[in-house]
């Protein structure tokens, strides 16, 4: 039985064990982390921990899934709204990557920052993907509607979407210290580097 965040009787508590977890995470990996260290940390009994979860494991998904449900409150009108411009824009008007749509990733990720420096240190215990999963929805149909093979999408996907992963994971060993405005500009710097050098072979490898 997972805890019902949105009770007020509960939120506090999930908010306390949250913080909990993720002090122990900056400090220790994740499989070496017991109910009762985060329960002395969170100051909360172990009967309310097992009352709602059966094992840390679980309290890290649904503390993950809970910041994926906040990011997609925060960015679901703008990326409906995108999602019909690509549809209908035409294709000289398509960029893979504008401010639009990065400026919310990023601060996003810059507001929750400690959560993502974790998740960069431990991806095999949390999957933050659902953020960049936002991107891959944008650039997939504009992919797409450039007459890209559906069998060169997700090469040309994982191309971007690590890329942009690897300059924000740089930000992040930085604590995000530098604007926004200046990540947006590299990123896309280094992404129209890569679609003009793309462009320049020429032939087969050009679209």
């Amino acid at each position: 039985m997972s805890m019902n965040r949105n009770e007020s009787k509960y939120f506090n508590t999930a908010a306390r064990m949250d913080e909990a977890l993720l002090a122990l995470l900056e400090k220790k990996e994740f499989e070496f982390i017991t109910v009762r260290e985060i329960c002395e940390a969170a100051g909360v009994n172990r009967s309310t921990f097992y009352l709602h979860y059966e094992n840390t494991r679980e309290l890290l998904d649904e503390s993950v899934g809970a910041l994926q449900k906040k990011f997609w409150e925060c960015f679901g009108r703008e990326h409906s709204d995108i999602g019909s411009r690509i549809v209908t824009a035409g294709t000289d008007e398509l960029l893979f990557i504008t401010p639009e749509y990065l400026a919310p990733y990023l601060e996003f990720v810059k507001q929750n920052r400690r959560v993502y420096a974790v998740a960069m240190r431990m991806p095999d215990a949390f999957d933050t993907h659902g953020t960049l999963n936002m991107l891959r929805s944008i650039i997939d149909p504009i992919l797409s509607r450039f007459g890209v093979p559906s069998d060169r999408r997700e090469y040309m996907m994982a191309y971007y979407l690590n890329g942009i992963s690897a300059v924000v994971g740089e930000w992040l060993k930085n604590d995000c210290r530098d604007p926004v405005d200046m990540m947006i500009s590299v990123i896309e710097q280094c992404v129209l580097a890569g679609y003009y050098g793309g462009k320049k072979t020429g032939g087969k490898n050009s679209f």
